[in-house]
């Protein structure tokens, strides 16, 4: 059973319960997670894991979808060539902060970054996130390249990208997120959709590098937080592997 710490709260009559960010203690040998609660949807997501995020109507779906995709997970990082060890089951997980979702969550992307994404980036960790980004590239890329010569499976009423419309979106995404780190970059519309994504994440690499050293404004212009670089890893990283993901599943 998962140690959920932290009480529960009972969730008012027709309301919505009102969820404060709360840290614990984790117990040793635990696979430490976060939850982002949102009034239609939860996400879930492994604290020294970025990428391996997923999501569910309520937490106990969200942490079972986690699981569920921990070894999909794994093999989306195996070139990293890290100690991942996906879980068996939800035993192997703690909950050690609950963050108070926003429209974003419930939009259906995670929009909160856990306490532990403030804490300063160092060189060991610059080149472990730099490793677990291009290994999320390669696997979104195969997916890429096993779907051209397919259909992609719609929805049950039509809705859906095709593959084009979804590197695009990758693409744009991608551009957002460097802005939100106060990384400059400006999408090129090029036909060549290979030869921008290479561009756009060289330019991850190298924003990534300089706020991980301290050499970009914390400090929008307007003096709004930009996104520290732990946060900036979780959010490209997972939006890889959820496309990449998507692409796999209605390509089958």
């Amino acid at each position: 059973m998962l140690l959920m710490l932290g009480a529960h709260q009972p969730i008012p009559s027709g309301g919505f319960l009102q969820v404060k960010r709360q840290t614990v203690v984790p117990p040793l040998n635990k696979i430490q997670i976060y939850l982002e609660i949102g009034k239609q949807r939860v996400f879930a997501g492994a604290v020294d894991w970025p990428g391996w995020t997923r999501s569910g109507r309520e937490e106990e779906s969200a942490i079972r979808a986690l699981v569920e995709y921990g070894a999909r997970y794994a093999r989306a990082i195996e070139s990293a060539r890290l100690e991942f060890q996906p879980p068996a089951d939800d035993s192997a997980l703690t909950v050690i902060e609950r963050l108070k979702g926003d429209t974003t969550t419930d939009f259906g992307s995670p929009g909160t970054p856990p306490k532990s994404d403030s804490k300063p980036m160092d060189a060991n960790l610059l080149r472990r996130s730099e490793a677990i980004l291009k290994s999320c590239w390669r696997t979104f890329d195969r997916a890429v390249r096993a779907a051209e010569e397919k259909a992609l499976r719609k929805g049950p009423r039509g809705g859906g990208r095709e593959l084009d419309e979804i590197v695009r979106h990758i693409l744009e995404a991608d551009a957002a997120y460097l802005a939100k780190i106060g990384w400059p970059f400006q999408q090129d519309a090029t036909p060549d959709t290979a030869a921008e994504l290479r561009r756009t994440r060289g330019a991850i690499l190298e924003g990534l590098a300089s706020a991980a050293g301290g050499k970009l404004p914390v400090r929008g212009p307007r003096g709004g937080l930009r996104w520290t670089p732990r946060y900036f890893v979780r959010r490209v990283a997972w939006h890889a592997l959820d496309h990449a993901w998507e692409i796999e599943d209605c390509a089958k």
